[in-house]
């Protein structure tokens, strides 16, 4: 069996991922709140106002990296819960589910800051725009997954319905995605580019990447952490929690 193999097949072992969690948690939060300063440094005191927008298009900076956030997140959720269904891994169950309230809240983010930045651009705090719309349903979907898991007592069963409307909800997706295409729309159309040239002038480009960096570094801390408590509740009662909770006394 090859390391890397083996450390997957460890890594599924609940005391395993405990210390790899408890390890590397940190890790993530700090690395990625460092990289979000940065990005907002850059954001506020480097990059020049907007020739349209004027100041209040830095609002972008939080905005563009939630709202990616938010569907990366939904998608990461259903491919660890088709994982779990199909294969029945119990991390990967405590994975999807950890995922939810980390998604909802970058959901929630884009939804706040796209009326605040909607109502200088658009004179209004909310329109029922497509792009909008999609975006509260995916809330709804966040919720709907959370709600669900809480409201099942066996822990596996509450994951595996939880997960398949993960699974389910993951075909909203292309609709955000595509939705300024294929309807008509007070949001503005693509601008920014992971892969290929973007719209926007380059010198506003490297605090969003900052920004991009720092949310996805920041919700690997946040997915272990959760996870990590997840599996400590799952695993009450066992030895080698019992010797945790001594050492931590």
């Amino acid at each position: 069996m090859s390391p890397l193999i083996r450390w997957f097949h460890q890594l599924g072992s609940p005391p395993y991922f405990d210390r790899f969690a408890a390890r590397w948690a940190p890790w993530g939060y700090g690395l990625g709140l460092l990289a979000m300063l940065a990005g907002l440094y850059g954001a506020l005191f480097q990059v020049p106002a907007d020739y349209q927008q004027g100041d209040s298009f830095r609002i972008l900076y939080i905005h563009v990296p939630a709202a990616w956030m938010s569907m990366a997140v939904f998608a990461l959720m259903a491919v660890y819960a088709a994982i779990a269904l199909v294969w029945r891994i119990k991390l990967c169950e405590i994975l999807a589910m950890a995922c939810a309230p980390i998604g909802a809240g970058f959901t929630v983010v884009t939804l706040a800051t796209g009326s605040i930045w909607g109502k200088p651009m658009w004179g209004t705090w909310w329109d029922w725009d497509p792009r909008l719309t999609t975006e509260l349903i995916l809330l709804f979907l966040y919720l709907g997954v959370m709600g669900l898991y809480a409201a099942i007592d066996d822990r596996r069963n509450a994951a595996r319905a939880a997960g398949l409307l993960a699974i389910v909800g993951v075909a909203l997706l292309p609709v955000i995605r595509w939705s300024v295409v294929w309807w008509n729309s007070l949001h503005q159309g693509q601008t920014i580019r992971m892969f290929g040239e973007s719209s926007m002038d380059p010198s506003m480009l490297p605090p969003l990447w900052w920004m991009v960096v720092g949310t996805h570094v920041w919700f690997v801390g946040a997915l272990l952490a959760r996870a990590r408590a997840d599996n400590l509740r799952r695993e009450t009662g066992k030895d080698w929690v019992a010797r945790l909770a001594g050492e931590s006394r």
